[in-house]
């Protein structure tokens, strides 16, 4: 036998109480399970809507002539020149803003020849190790640091 209360659509139940003083609201979403709809999904879809909506209220306000836009009854926008002010103040913005960005980084990396670039506290100097397994056997060496000398022979020497 089915519940009294329940339903098999999106519809919002009120019950009341005996006393009729306290209302409470279910909402009853049936059939819907592991295929529900998520927030960003949700969030994505409108904001591409809106996008398009707002590009093509933009576009419409650009190119349609005043008296087309006088004869439906539409007398108060903005002036066309701001249709080309708008994008070339953010252009500029972004632009901007890239290079402010990166005058940051270039400001907070320390120059390249200071030795802290290369050593820290953490670094460790290849140690001695001596195997006395041959083949297959031989452990793997202990984790060390390559030095900066033997990095530019492995990469600049011509004696290969």
């Amino acid at each position: 036998m089915e519940e009294p209360h329940s339903v098999n659509s999106l519809r919002t139940i009120l019950s009341f109480s005996k006393r009729g003083r306290t209302t409470t609201a279910s909402v009853s979403f049936v059939g819907l399970g592991e295929h529900d709809p998520k927030p960003s999904e949700v969030y994505g879809f409108v904001g591409s809507i809106t996008t398009v909506v707002a590009t093509t209220i933009y576009l419409a306000w650009a190119y349609i002539p005043e008296p087309w836009l006088h004869s439906i009854v539409i007398f108060y926008y903005p002036n066309k020149c701001w249709a080309l002010a708008v994008p070339t103040y953010a252009m500029v913005i972004i632009v901007l803003a890239v290079i402010f960005y990166i005058g940051l980084n270039f400001m907070s990396t320390p120059p390249p020849t200071l030795l802290t670039t290369m050593f820290d506290e953490f670094s460790r100097e290849p140690s001695s190790f001596l195997s006395h397994m041959e083949g297959d056997e031989q452990p793997i060496e202990p984790i060390s640091d390559l030095g900066i000398d033997k990095i530019n022979v492995l990469m600049f020497d011509d004696a290969k």
